[in-house]
């Protein structure tokens, strides 16, 4: 079932979200060669505490971390750990804070130094995808619509779309209905309405769409061993447009 929200659930899904924009942008300042994800991860686990927030993926069906840090060809769910990073890398970084029972979710592809110029294109298509997405966002449009613009923006420039792991609604609950595809076909799928609450997140790989679950259970990797980049926010839609609600 969709769960319509109140203005004053907004609010207090906005209050998370942007907590959350802001923990991306501490990661962001703080990413550098020779950091471990591990390090990263504890950074933001006191930023989230700090503010009076607890990580919403600290325990989440038992992950432990509170961001999925996932370098180079990890898809997503990258669990932090005492790995390097190093100058070239790109790191996704997907985290949320919970507060006041209310959830945040967003994601960002980061540089680490200097990075490729093909690497620099993947993050260019992501991300512009993701903005792509936004702009559609509105009472009426339909979740085909959103993913097929996704689907074709990045398809035309070469890259593969992740298909089993897509966006999703939130709210009390991290992941709620509905379902939100990086891909789809036009004039199908759920109509969205004012008072919705999503999370759009392009998972865009350099090569092949497929990816492979490792041993871990959790970590995501392309199946060519390409690079894969990630973007997300989470977004209120309302009369008439919507509401960016993780931008810090």
């Amino acid at each position: 079932m969709i769960l319509i929200k109140s203005s004053k659930e907004i609010a207090k899904l906005r209050v998370a979200g942007q907590l959350t924009g802001q923990a991306l942008v501490k990661a962001g300042e703080v990413i550098e060669p020779g950091m471990t994800t591990k390090e990263l991860d504890n950074i933001l686990r006191k930023f989230y505490t700090s503010h009076g927030a607890k990580p919403a993926f600290l325990g989440y069906g038992g992950f432990p971390g509170s961001a999925c840090i996932s370098v180079n060809d990890e898809v997503i769910h990258g669990i932090p750990g005492p790995r390097k990073l190093k100058e070239g890398d790109i790191v996704s970084v997907d985290t949320g804070a919970l507060i006041d029972g209310y959830y945040g979710d967003s994601c960002k592809t980061f540089a680490v130094g200097e990075i490729s110029d093909a690497a620099k294109a993947l993050l260019k298509s992501t991300e512009e995808s993701l903005y792509i997405a936004l702009a559609m966002a509105k009472p009426g449009v339909r979740l085909g619509d959103i993913g097929a613009a996704i689907q074709k923006h990045n398809e035309s420039n070469g890259y593969g779309v992740v298909r089993e792991y897509v966006g999703h609604g939130v709210g009390k609950n991290l992941h709620e209905e509905p379902e939100v595809p990086n891909f789809g076909r036009e004039g199908h799928g759920v109509k969205l309405q004012a008072g919705m609450v999503i999370a759009i997140e392009p998972m865009i790989n350099e090569g092949t769409a497929k990816i492979k679950v490792m041993p871990d259970g959790w970590t995501v990797k392309t199946l060519d061993g390409k690079l894969s980049a990630h973007f997300e926010h989470t977004i209120a839609i309302t009369a008439n447009g919507n509401v960016i609600l993780t931008e810090p």
